[in-house]
């Protein structure tokens, strides 16, 4: 299948980036190939199944590693960052979907409750991000990338840090039980 979409190598992981025209898709890969990241394929995503669990994004024939940036026109990642600044193919483990911000909806605020998205028979998880003014969309994207790394090798950051929390929370009930029991 194809997908309108971006997809980028961050740190090994396979970030492909979903949303509405215009809200910044190609300008988060132009920054992050200008952070050492690669660029698979812009505006196009060609997917492939390649295994059950497993599903793959190339570019497009005919772009290339093109694009578009609103203002400039077409660019060439390739020549103007060198052949490390592309891959010719990647595994797709996360979508991360654009969304304008809305004061109206209530966003993910620990990261406990996984959500996942569904591409060609295969689960991946889906991040979605609210894009406002000044937000520095690239470093949560390599943030993303390294807190998916971290599950994979099974690190929850938000699971352990709730347990603790909730650890805390018996043991102060515990010790203000027992003090509030304590007559002298």
């Amino acid at each position: 299948m194809t997908m309108h979409g971006t997809l980028v190598d961050v740190y090994g992981v396979g970030l492909l980036y979903a949303g509405k025209s215009g809200i910044g898709k190609s300008e988060i890969a132009l920054d992050l190939v200008e952070r050492g990241h690669r660029l698979v394929a812009d505006d196009v995503v060609k997917i492939i199944r390649k295994a059950p669990d497993l599903i793959v994004g190339t570019g497009s024939e005919l772009l290339g590693h093109h694009m578009e940036v609103r203002g400039i026109g077409i660019i060439d990642i390739e020549k103007l960052f060198g052949i490390r600044s592309i891959r010719l193919q990647k595994r797709i483990e996360v979508e991360v979907h654009l969304t304008p911000w809305s004061d109206d909806l209530e966003y993910e605020r620990l990261g406990i409750e996984d959500t996942t998205t569904t591409i060609l028979g295969v689960s991946i998880p889906q991040v979605n991000v609210p894009i406002s003014p000044g937000k520095n969309i690239t470093v949560i994207s390599e943030v993303i990338a390294m807190n998916h790394m971290l599950k994979v090798y099974g690190e929850n950051s938000a699971l352990e840090f709730s347990r603790r929390l909730s650890e805390r929370m018996h043991r102060q009930e515990m010790t203000e039980d027992y003090l509030e029991s304590d007559y002298e």
